[in-house]
């Protein structure tokens, strides 16, 4: 198949994406940042719960708030599955058995968008059940089958994902490791302390206000100086976001040298 695919060209996006899946798999950082992630945000939900006092709270919102910390660590790994490539000269290999270069880039975000999915949607569920079990006596915790719950922890699990594919995106960019981590956390976090300090109708666009307001959120959130998107909304500008980033890294990889 590997001379078939350096002759011929004769791939296919299934041939590609096994490629990817086998080169994220055998890679230990994914693994322990994936491990890390479900973790952290378990470990969040478990003390969120453990000190709620107020039942009138959004209780699904404060047990997901372990996503958001989540979403640097997803982040940070989408950059490393394309820079790694750059830093180690691997890409040279693949380019010259694929030299489909936009292909490449889809395989890649197909591949590293279902492991993040399915990570996200995991430690969503996961850490839900977790900080409910953690609230005081005193407090009743929220259930799936409560209007807005289920589609809360559904969209912080995907949420996770698009903060991942946007790393990935960078990557593609960027291409240097320490100068993609450095603009995705600029974007994700830095920035968003500057607009809430100087321009707050812009905060509600920001990645990190998207998913701890807009997908995470049961009910609305309540600020006099931001007017945050509806969950259905904030999803469709993560993805605008993502399919942005990874659309320009498919752009620039197909134009520059390797």
């Amino acid at each position: 198949m590997t001379t078939t695919l350096a002759t011929g060209g004769r791939y296919r996006f299934a041939q590609v994406a096994r490629m990817e899946w086998i080169k994220l798999r055998s890679l230990r950082s994914t693994w322990w940042v994936l491990s890390a992630t479900v973790a952290g945000a378990i470990g969040i939900a478990v003390a969120v719960g453990v000190n709620t006092r107020d039942a009138t709270a959004d209780l699904t919102n404060n047990a997901l708030a372990g996503i958001s910390l989540g979403l640097l660590l997803i982040g940070v790994l989408g950059v490393l599955v394309m820079t790694g490539e750059h830093s180690s000269g691997m890409i040279r290999a693949t380019l010259a058995a694929i030299p489909n270069r936009p292909l490449v880039l889809a395989a890649k975000a197909a591949v590293f968008g279902v492991v993040a999915l399915a990570v996200g949607e995991a430690a969503g569920f996961i850490a839900f059940f977790a900080g409910t079990a953690a609230l005081p006596g005193g407090v009743q915790g929220p259930a799936l089958g409560q209007p807005g719950v289920l589609r809360a922890v559904v969209l912080g699990g995907a949420g996770f994902c698009l903060v991942g594919l946007i790393g990935l995106g960078l990557g593609a960019i960027i291409r240097h490791t320490p100068a993609a981590i450095a603009v995705l956390v600029g974007g994700v976090y830095v920035v968003a302390q500057f607009v809430a300090v100087l321009t707050h109708s812009l905060m509600a666009y920001l990645p990190i206000a998207i998913v701890a307001n807009s997908l995470t959120a049961v009910q609305p959130a309540s600020d006099d100086q931001v007017q945050f998107l509806s969950p259905w909304a904030g999803l469709g500008m993560l993805c605008l976001y993502a399919a942005g980033t990874l659309g320009a890294g498919a752009w620039l990889l197909a134009r520059r040298d390797a």
